[in-house]
Protein backbone atom coordinates (compact mmCIF):
# COMPACT_ATOMS: atom_id res chain seq x y z
CA UNK A 1 0.00 0.00 0.00
CA UNK A 2 1.42 3.42 -0.99
CA UNK A 3 1.88 6.36 1.34
CA UNK A 4 -0.85 9.00 1.35
CA UNK A 5 -0.22 12.02 -0.85
CA UNK A 6 -0.94 14.44 2.01
CA UNK A 7 -0.03 14.44 5.68
CA UNK A 8 -2.82 15.09 8.19
CA UNK A 9 -1.90 17.76 10.76
CA UNK A 10 -3.75 19.66 13.46
CA UNK A 11 -5.00 23.09 12.31
CA UNK A 12 -2.57 25.17 14.39
CA UNK A 13 0.42 23.08 13.36
CA UNK A 14 -0.59 23.19 9.66
CA UNK A 15 -1.02 26.98 9.82
CA UNK A 16 2.36 27.39 11.57
CA UNK A 17 4.08 25.30 8.88
CA UNK A 18 2.33 27.19 6.09
CA UNK A 19 3.49 30.51 7.58
CA UNK A 20 7.07 29.22 7.85
CA UNK A 21 6.89 28.09 4.22
CA UNK A 22 5.45 31.45 3.16
CA UNK A 23 8.20 33.32 4.95
CA UNK A 24 10.79 31.29 3.04
CA UNK A 25 9.05 31.49 -0.34
CA UNK A 26 8.35 35.23 -0.17
CA UNK A 27 11.97 35.80 0.86
CA UNK A 28 13.30 33.79 -2.07
CA UNK A 29 10.82 35.04 -4.69
CA UNK A 30 8.96 38.21 -5.55
CA UNK A 31 5.26 38.25 -4.68
CA UNK A 32 4.20 38.04 -8.35
CA UNK A 33 6.44 35.00 -9.02
CA UNK A 34 4.50 32.68 -6.70
CA UNK A 35 1.05 31.20 -7.24
CA UNK A 36 -1.23 29.53 -4.72
CA UNK A 37 -0.89 26.31 -6.74
CA UNK A 38 2.88 26.40 -6.29
CA UNK A 39 2.55 27.15 -2.57
CA UNK A 40 0.18 24.19 -2.18
CA UNK A 41 2.62 21.90 -4.04
CA UNK A 42 5.53 23.08 -1.88
CA UNK A 43 3.43 22.50 1.25
CA UNK A 44 2.32 19.05 0.09
CA UNK A 45 -1.36 19.95 0.41
CA UNK A 46 -4.25 20.54 -1.94
CA UNK A 47 -4.93 24.03 -3.21
CA UNK A 48 -8.40 23.82 -1.66
CA UNK A 49 -6.85 23.18 1.77
CA UNK A 50 -4.51 26.13 1.33
CA UNK A 51 -7.53 28.33 0.51
CA UNK A 52 -9.21 27.00 3.67
CA UNK A 53 -6.41 28.60 5.72
CA UNK A 54 -5.84 31.68 3.56
CA UNK A 55 -8.64 32.95 1.26
CA UNK A 56 -6.15 34.54 -1.17
CA UNK A 57 -2.46 34.84 -1.90
CA UNK A 58 -2.59 38.36 -0.57
CA UNK A 59 -4.05 37.12 2.76
CA UNK A 60 -1.31 34.49 2.93
CA UNK A 61 1.40 37.05 2.19
CA UNK A 62 0.03 39.48 4.77
CA UNK A 63 -0.11 36.72 7.40
CA UNK A 64 3.56 35.91 6.81
CA UNK A 65 4.42 39.61 7.10
CA UNK A 66 2.36 40.02 10.26
CA UNK A 67 4.38 37.27 11.94
CA UNK A 68 7.66 38.93 10.99
CA UNK A 69 6.39 42.36 12.01
CA UNK A 70 5.37 41.05 15.45
CA UNK A 71 8.78 39.43 15.96
CA UNK A 72 10.47 42.68 14.97
CA UNK A 73 8.19 44.78 17.19
CA UNK A 74 9.00 42.58 20.20
CA UNK A 75 12.74 42.82 19.53
CA UNK A 76 12.84 46.60 19.20
CA UNK A 77 10.42 47.50 22.00
CA UNK A 78 12.26 50.22 23.96
CA UNK A 79 13.14 49.50 27.58
CA UNK A 80 11.11 52.03 29.61
CA UNK A 81 13.66 51.81 32.44
CA UNK A 82 16.36 53.35 30.22
CA UNK A 83 16.78 57.07 29.58
CA UNK A 84 15.24 58.02 26.18
CA UNK A 85 18.56 58.30 24.30
CA UNK A 86 19.76 54.90 25.58
CA UNK A 87 16.38 53.30 24.87
CA UNK A 88 16.48 54.64 21.31
CA UNK A 89 20.09 53.47 20.78
CA UNK A 90 19.25 50.02 22.12
CA UNK A 91 16.08 49.70 20.01
CA UNK A 92 17.97 50.83 16.91
CA UNK A 93 20.70 48.25 17.55
CA UNK A 94 18.04 45.52 17.90
CA UNK A 95 16.44 46.71 14.64
CA UNK A 96 19.76 46.56 12.78
CA UNK A 97 20.47 43.11 14.25
CA UNK A 98 17.09 41.91 12.95
CA UNK A 99 17.84 43.34 9.50
CA UNK A 100 21.25 41.66 9.54
CA UNK A 101 19.58 38.31 10.34
CA UNK A 102 16.75 38.84 7.81
CA UNK A 103 18.35 40.94 5.08
CA UNK A 104 16.69 39.17 2.15
CA UNK A 105 13.24 39.39 3.73
CA UNK A 106 13.79 43.08 4.55
CA UNK A 107 14.80 43.90 0.97
CA UNK A 108 11.87 41.89 -0.46
CA UNK A 109 9.47 43.66 1.88
CA UNK A 110 10.41 47.04 0.45
CA UNK A 111 10.35 45.77 -3.13
CA UNK A 112 6.88 44.30 -2.52
CA UNK A 113 5.67 47.55 -0.93
CA UNK A 114 5.80 49.25 -4.33
CA UNK A 115 3.26 46.86 -5.85
CA UNK A 116 1.12 45.59 -2.97
CA UNK A 117 -0.95 48.32 -1.27
CA UNK A 118 -1.41 46.27 1.92
CA UNK A 119 2.36 45.91 2.29
CA UNK A 120 2.76 49.64 1.78
CA UNK A 121 0.13 50.20 4.48
CA UNK A 122 1.90 47.81 6.86
CA UNK A 123 5.27 49.51 6.34
CA UNK A 124 3.66 52.91 6.87
CA UNK A 125 1.90 51.74 10.04
CA UNK A 126 5.24 50.56 11.44
CA UNK A 127 6.81 53.92 10.54
CA UNK A 128 4.00 55.87 12.23
CA UNK A 129 4.19 53.72 15.38
CA UNK A 130 7.97 54.12 15.52
CA UNK A 131 7.74 57.88 15.01
CA UNK A 132 5.13 58.14 17.76
CA UNK A 133 7.40 56.26 20.22
CA UNK A 134 10.39 58.45 19.35
CA UNK A 135 8.38 61.67 19.64
CA UNK A 136 6.92 60.56 22.98
CA UNK A 137 10.44 59.81 24.26
CA UNK A 138 11.51 63.30 23.19
CA UNK A 139 8.48 64.89 24.81
CA UNK A 140 7.72 66.41 21.40
CA UNK A 141 4.45 64.76 20.36
CA UNK A 142 2.85 68.12 19.55
CA UNK A 143 5.86 69.64 17.80
CA UNK A 144 5.34 69.67 14.00
CA UNK A 145 9.02 70.34 13.27
CA UNK A 146 10.04 67.35 15.39
CA UNK A 147 7.34 65.22 13.73
CA UNK A 148 8.62 66.10 10.26
CA UNK A 149 12.26 65.53 11.28
CA UNK A 150 11.51 62.10 12.77
CA UNK A 151 9.34 60.95 9.86
CA UNK A 152 11.96 62.13 7.37
CA UNK A 153 14.67 60.35 9.34
CA UNK A 154 12.71 57.08 9.25
CA UNK A 155 12.53 57.29 5.44
CA UNK A 156 16.28 57.99 5.41
CA UNK A 157 16.86 55.04 7.72
CA UNK A 158 15.01 52.66 5.38
CA UNK A 159 17.14 53.84 2.46
CA UNK A 160 20.35 53.61 4.47
CA UNK A 161 19.51 50.08 5.64
CA UNK A 162 18.71 48.93 2.09
CA UNK A 163 22.03 50.37 0.89
CA UNK A 164 23.84 48.70 3.81
CA UNK A 165 22.52 45.23 3.04
CA UNK A 166 23.21 45.70 -0.67
CA UNK A 167 26.85 46.77 -0.20
CA UNK A 168 27.95 45.55 3.24
CA UNK A 169 30.77 48.11 3.35
CA UNK A 170 29.97 49.45 6.84
CA UNK A 171 29.83 47.49 10.06
CA UNK A 172 26.56 47.41 11.94
CA UNK A 173 28.16 49.65 14.58
CA UNK A 174 29.18 52.21 11.95
CA UNK A 175 25.66 52.27 10.50
CA UNK A 176 24.22 52.57 14.01
CA UNK A 177 26.39 55.64 14.65
CA UNK A 178 25.51 57.16 11.30
CA UNK A 179 21.78 56.72 11.90
CA UNK A 180 21.89 58.19 15.41
CA UNK A 181 23.98 61.09 14.09
CA UNK A 182 21.54 61.85 11.29
CA UNK A 183 18.60 61.76 13.71
CA UNK A 184 20.42 64.13 16.05
CA UNK A 185 21.16 66.42 13.08
CA UNK A 186 17.54 66.36 11.88
CA UNK A 187 16.30 67.15 15.37
CA UNK A 188 18.89 69.92 15.81
CA UNK A 189 17.72 71.46 12.52
CA UNK A 190 14.15 71.22 13.87
CA UNK A 191 15.19 72.96 17.09
CA UNK A 192 14.75 69.87 19.26
CA UNK A 193 17.56 68.44 21.41
CA UNK A 194 18.04 64.69 21.57
CA UNK A 195 18.10 64.00 25.31
CA UNK A 196 21.28 62.45 26.64
CA UNK A 197 19.79 61.17 29.92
Amino acid sequence: MGTPAYTRLENDERRRRLLELGTRLFTEHAYDEISMARIAREAGISKALLYHYFPSKQDYFMATLAGGAEELRARVEPDPALPPAEALASALDAYLAWIEDNSEAYAKLFRSATGVPEVRDLVEAVRVGTADRILAGLGATDNPRARIAVHGWLWFMDGACLDWIAHRDLTRGELHGLLLGTLAGALLAAGVDLPTT
